[in-house]
């Protein structure tokens, strides 16, 4: 079932229920920029998104690296989660429910049986707040933040959530999510949903650009992509980024749709570390990702098809990747992951840095 199937009714009851507990606002839907040295970023507080990342390529020409829409209006109409904050709990949870301290959850099932980020009417599909607004200086950023009510989309317990976006010095930006659990204990594992496209987000396809993923083992999935419980060596399989190789080089040996995979990154757990190196050769541009998350899920965009983007392009699929830094999908249900459970009074904080620059 697609993302949007029942999304006015669904935003409806969300309105009704805010209005009903005198919690709703009348947030104004806009786009915001960040703008340092020969680098702009804009977003848009619906969904805390990214819509576009422009840098020069070695030649000095000024691109967009990330996919989107031209309109606030495309985003709302989105199904792929272009540039979006999902969660509460983004990746997937098996049959949509799981028991938590005793208790039965049951979700909103939104990819068959399972619940995939968030849910029908997860945060991507929100209007957050746009708490600082900070356009330029030595450090532009923006803040959003979004109060997640007690049983939105099946989840138990209210969250305060924010979402941090800093310009830094290097071409870095830098992007901190943060939530804290009200008054009861809930599981949570947002991600930013940037598809990443360096040569330019109407360039074409992403199979020849190159990939480096510092990490030894991955989570294999079942059919409906739901982790099997198994924690597997990356070693002579097409999985394996410890060396870089490009996207496309051995795709085909995969008997899935492309790369849609969880890798378990290397290094100590809940530091910054590197996680990513992506580089394009024809444009020179190179990303490097850093996190202090346990997961990266490496995807190919095989399921975009006839996505009308910016400027009227046409994104079809493996025209783009992502790079989404996460605990382990299901996790709820695999009690050898790391927990995604926050209490009250332990908060969640998951950190990502993008460091881009030049390579000849």
């Amino acid at each position: 079932m697609a993302k949007a199937s029942f999304f006015l009714l669904s935003l409806f009851i969300i309105v009704a229920y805010a209005i009903a507990n005198g919690s709703a606002t009348m947030e104004k839907v806009g786009i915001y920029e960040l703008k340092k040295g020969d680098m702009s970023v804009k977003f848009t507080n619906w969904g805390a998104t990214i819509v576009s990342v422009i840098l020069p390529d070695k030649y000095g020409k000024l691109g967009d690296i990330a996919l989107g829409y031209d309109s606030v209006k495309e985003y709302m109409n989105d199904t792929s989660y272009i540039g979006s904050i999902v969660g509460r709990v983004g990746n997937r949870i098996s049959g949509a429910q799981f028991t938590l301290n005793g208790v039965h959850y049951k979700l909103a099932p939104n990819e068959g049986n399972n619940s995939l980020h968030g849910g029908i009417v997860g945060f991507s599909d929100v209007v957050w707040k746009v708490n600082k607004y900070k356009k330029d200086g030595d450090a532009p950023s923006i803040e959003f933040a979004y109060h997640s009510y007690d049983g939105e989309e099946g989840f138990p317990g209210a969250l305060k959530v924010t979402v941090a976006y800093t310009l830094k010095s290097g071409n870095r930006l830098s992007v901190k999510m943060k939530a804290k659990a009200v008054n009861k204990a809930t599981p949570v594992n947002l991600i930013q949903h940037t598809y990443w496209n360096l040569g330019n987000h109407n360039s074409g396809d992403i199979l020849s650009e190159q990939v480096q993923i510092l990490a030894s083992h991955y989570t294999p999935v079942d059919s409906q992509a739901i982790p099997t419980g198994e924690i597997v060596s990356v070693k002579g399989s097409p999985y394996d980024f410890l060396e870089p190789h490009t996207v496309g080089s051995r795709i085909n040996k995969l008997l899935t749709t492309g790369y849609n995979i969880n890798y378990v990154i290397d290094g100590i757990p809940g530091k910054l570390k590197k996680t990513a190196v992506v580089k394009d050769y024809k444009s020179g541009r190179v990303m490097e990702l850093f996190t202090n998350q346990p997961g990266v899920q490496f995807y190919s965009a095989k399921f975009l098809k006839d996505v009308k983007g910016k400027g009227g392009y046409v994104y079809q699929p493996f025209g783009a990747l992502c790079l989404e830094t996460q605990a382990f999908p299901d996790s709820v249900h695999q009690p050898n992951f790391p927990s995604t459970i926050v209490y009250p009074g332990k908060d969640y904080k998951h950190v990502m840095v993008f460091k881009f620059s030049i390579s000849s």
